[in-house]
This record gives structure tokens, C-alpha cells and sequence, in this order.
């Protein structure tokens, strides 16, 4: 059935199946944020090889981004969507058929991880050219609102409901939700009546006519005032929102000193995927009282404030405030953004020039952010250890396979509690929120692996 540029969603059958499609995608990809670092740290011990997962989530963007975007605009963007999904499926369904057969190791797993999201690259640039097709132009505020609305949801829920599943059961088992999650978006992908492709007369596909399509793609980009700007503020946001995210976990720890765990712990965290479920309430509201330039000017100094109050203070009710605040204002600019790109670009471009916009603010923004700060990470590793994170210098020492929780016996010396308040450090360096929360739920809930940690300990 067709529906009028004016009418609701909620009555548009095609829009409900692409919804469900993202929807249903987005939890699977939570429960594997979880339950991959969990995997690959119960596998090798090593936090260094478990911050490669962070990586591989930003890495096909650099790598594949303008490709993807190209061939999304040239194939059919259905048929682009339903492979790429059933390829995602079947590189993490590997994962557990992998382990209950006894030969699963680390490289594997890295290896799913990377493949999946490289799908996702494809299905992404996608879903881009097919939303506008969908639902018209005029309603793209309310669709993207809609997505990312019910996504932050998922958010607050979703690795919460994976750290319990993670007593329950083995993260690479685990992993299993998110295949049949895939499996399950193709087939709503399949069920979309509506051409998501405009007729047009393309050359033969060869090297040197992809590139030339590609090169189409960053010129409207650069050529473009507005959709330039506004990609250089995702990249901007993306590269500080990064930059916090890689050492979120310590500075809950050492800094506003309420450790990695208990409800102060989550309720930091959650107000982030709040104020993603009130900046999708608020920016359809804001675009139709204003261009989606102007909404962006104004949530920005607001985004730049919370955030410099988040990262300055130590009290972490303060923090919680402004995260919440600091989670409306950005996510509010992503969302205009990449509002404004879809409405901006010509049919025929929008598959290259968003996934060109996603790769220089996601790949490069997010991955420079991270990486720029685990090379500081000494910053927040110079305040004060939390007592919940360290324990006194007479306890057993911190090992790279495991953090110990006592209580002192007796008072240290100053030197001594210094020199193990170093090891530490240095032993324990941030892990992302995802993976400490299911980290969290494996120590307290699986004797096995906590026995397994233990006996990497010595």
C-alpha cells in the first residue's frame, strides 16, 4: 500500500518492515558489543587483544566506506541489504558452530567480528539510499527519529539482558542471537514492496568506472557547503565522543571514585541511551520549527558544554546530569546530520555520499578518538586509584588476567602504596562499557571462568 508524503509511519507497511529490520539488527549487534570482548578475554587473558574488538568496529569503514557506498548505489539496494545480512549471519554463526566443535580460537573470532561489520558497511550505505525511497524526503526527520529512538532503548536494555545471558551461558553461544538476528532482518528486508532504486543507465561495472563513481560521491561531498559542514561536525563529535568512550570505564573508577559495578556504575551509562530516546523525541520537533542547520547551531554549544562539565568534575551525580544532557545534545546533532545528508543529496549519490560522510566522521573520527587517547591514558591513570578497583599494597598484586577486591590488613607505606597503585595501572587499561559490564557478570556469576582467571593469576 502507498502512503502520502504527510501520513503517519506507524501506517506505512514498508517503513514497519525496514524499522523492524533495524531494530531487530540493533539488539543482535548489542549482545555481540557484549559478549565478543567477553569471548576473546575468557580466550587469551589479554586485555590488549580484547581492545582490538573496539577496532574492528571502526575499521571497514575506513577500508570499505567508499566502495560500499558506490556499489549501494549501483545494485539493488534490496538485494545489497539481504546478502549483506545473510553474509553477517553466517561469519558470526561461525563463532559458536566453531565452539561446540572444540576449534574456536581468538583469531577467529577477531576475524567474525571484522567480517560482520564489513557487511554491515555494505548494508549500511544501503539502507541510506532506501530509507528516502521509503518514506519520502519530507518525512526523514520523523523515520530517522523513529530508528534511532526505539534503538536507544535497545540500548539501555540490551547489554544489561546480555550480562545476565552471559552466567547463563557461553559468550561465543552467545553470539548465536545476533546470527539468527540478521537472518531474521533479511527476511523483513525481502518483504519491502517498494522500488528502493531509481531507474538510471549505468556503464559495465569496472575498476576505473567505480572510481569514477566514487569520485562523484566526494566531490558533491566537498562541493556541498552544508552537507561538508555538517560532516566535519560528525567528525569533530565523533573524534571527542570517542576520546571519552575509550576510558569511560576508568574514569567512572578513578575519577568520580564509584567503581566498575552497582547502580551508581550503570545509571551513569544509561543516562547516555536516555538522552538518545529524548533527542529523537525532540529533533523531529525541532526540524519542523526550524532548518536542520539551525537545530544543529543550537545543540552544539549545549553538547560542548555538557560534555566539558561531564569530563572536569569529580562528583558523579554531577556527571550523570550532564551525561544525560550531553547524550540529548549529541545524539541530537548525529541525528540532523545525518538527516540533513539524505535530504540534501541527489538519489543517485546517496548510497557514496553518506557512507563517505560516515567514514570520515565514524571510521576516522571515532577510530583517531580511541586510539588518540589509549596512547594518553595516563591522564586519568594519574588520579587517585578508586579503593573499589585497587586493593591496599598488602594485598595480592593486580594481574593482567584479573583485578583482586580486598580489604587491607594493615596500614602500607606511602612508597609501597604507590608502586602497587602503578602496577595496576598499567596493569588494567580501559575496556569498553559493553565489555566491562559483561565482564562484570561473568566474574560474579560464573565460578568456572572466575576460577579459570584465578588460575592465570598464578
Amino acid at each position: 500500500m502507498t502512503t502520502g508524503p504527510t501520513s503517519p509511519l506507524r501506517d506505512d507497511a514498508d517503513f514497519r518492515r525496514f524499522w523492524l529490520a533495524r531494530q531487530v539488527s540493533i539488539a543482535g549487534t548489542l549482545v555481540t558489543a557484549v559478549a565478543l570482548p567477553v569471548l576473546v578475554y575468557r580466550l587469551s587473558g589479554s586485555p590488549s587483544l580484547t581492545a582490538l574488538v573496539t577496532l574492528v568496529e571502526g575499521l571497514p569503514y575506513l577500508l570499505l566506506g567508499l566502495v560500499s557506498g558506490a556499489l549501494s548505489d549501483r545494485f539493488d539496494r534490496r538485494r545489497v541489504m539481504v546478502v549483506a545480512d545473510l553474509l553477517s549471519a553466517l561469519a558470526i554463526g561461525s563463532v559458536p558452530v566453531a565452539h561446540v566443535l572444540g576449534v574456536l580460537t581468538v583469531g577467529h573470532a577477531l576475524v567474525a567480528g571484522f567480517l560482520a561489520q564489513a557487511c554491515f558497511v555494505f548494508f549500511d550505505g544501503a539502507a541510506f539510499g532506501a530509507l528516502p525511497a521509503i518514506v519520502g524526503r519530507e518525512r526523514l526527520p520523523a523515520a530517522n527519529a523513529a530508528i534511532w529512538g526505539f534503538g536507544s532503548l535497545l540500548d539501555l536494555g540490551m547489554p544489561m539482558l546480555a550480562g545476565v545471558l552471559l552466567a547463563l551461558l557461553h559468550p561465543a553461544l552467545l553470539l548465536g542471537v545476533d546470527a539468527l538476528s540478521f537472518v531474521a532482518s533479511a527476511a523483513c528486508v525481502v518483504g519491502i514492496a517498494v522500488r528502493l532504486n531509481a531507474a538510471r543507465d549505468l556503464p559495465p561495472l569496472r575498476p576505473r568506472a567505480l572510481l569514477d563513481e566514487v569520485g562523484d560521491g566526494l566531490r558533491f561531498l566537498v562541493g556541498h557547503e552544508g552537507v561538508r559542514s555538517q560532516t566535519v561536525i560528525g567528525f569533530l563529535m565523533s573524534l571527542s565522543g570517542a576520546g571519552f568512550m575509550a576510558l569511560s570505564v576508568p574514569f567512572a573508577d578513578r575519577i568520580l571514585g564509584i567503581g566498575t559495578s552497582g547502580w551508581r556504575f550503570g545509571l551513569l551509562f544509561a543516562t547516555w541511551g536516555v538522552g538518545g530516546v529524548l533527542a529523537a523525541l525532540l529533533t523531529p520537533r525541532l526540524h519542523r520549527r526550524m532548518p536542520t542547520t539551525r537545530a544543529t547551531l543550537l545543540a552544539l554549544p549545549v553538547s560542548a558544554a555538557a560534555g566539558l562539565v561531564v569530563v572536569t568534575t569529580s562528583s558523579w551525580v554531577v556527571a550523570t546530569t550532564a551525561m544525560a544532557l550531553w547524550g540529548v545534545a549529541y545524539q541530537s546533532v548525529v541525528l540532523t546530520s545525518i538527516t540533513y545528508r539524505q535530504q540534501a543529496t541527489p538519489e543517485h549519490l546517496l548510497g557514496r555520499v553518506n557512507t563517505a560522510g560516515r567514514m570520515l566522521s565514524f571510521g576516522v573520527g571515532w577510530t583517531t578518538g580511541a586510539l588518540g587517547r589509549a596512547r594518553s591514558r595516563g591522564c586519568w591513570a594519574r588520579a587517585r586509584p578508586s579503593s573499589r578497583s585497587c586493593p591496599s599494597a598488602s594485598s595480592r598484586p593486580c594481574s593482567a588476567g584479573s583485578r583482586r577486591f580486598g580489604r587491607s590488613s594493615g596500614a602500607a607505606s606511602p612508597r609501597r602504596s604507590r608502586e602497587h597503585a602503578g602496577r595496576c595501572r598499567r596493569a588494567s587499561p580501559g575496556l569498553p562499557v559493553g565489555a566491562a559490564r559483561g565482564l562484570l557478570a561473568a566474574r560474579r556469576d560464573d565460578p568456572g571462568a572466575l576460577a579459570d582467571l584465578r588460575s592465570r593469576d598464578g
